[in-house]
């Protein structure tokens, strides 16, 4: 991957396959619910070694019961491929056990 801005329409059609994933300005968001601080908080350590293995940090705020995750790629100045990728990722972490 090479970083690429997306345009709209190719941000539009990647769309389609990241569920829960919601376009804001320039940036990917999602918030995923849990039972309790401990689940929010395994889920986020399992989204830091995502981010670490792929080299791309999202912004993730968290507390009890709640996870918010937002990427973007700030040097390209919004929504990249790799975006994409890391949303994608956390989609299938989240598969098995956040809501």
């Amino acid at each position: 991957m090479e970083r690429k801005l997306l345009s709209q329409d190719e941000i539009t059609q990647r769309m389609s396959k990241l569920n829960g994933w919601n376009i804001d300005g320039k940036m990917l968001k999602r918030r995923f619910e849990f039972g309790n601080f401990a689940e929010a908080l395994a889920f986020v350590n399992k989204v830091g070694k995502i981010a670490e293995d792929l080299d791309h940090h999202p912004d993730i705020t968290f507390g009890w019961g709640y996870a918010e995750v937002a990427t973007t790629t700030h040097d390209r100045g919004g929504i990249t491929d790799f975006d994409v990728s890391l949303a994608s990722a956390i989609n299938q972490i989240a598969a098995t056990g956040a809501t």
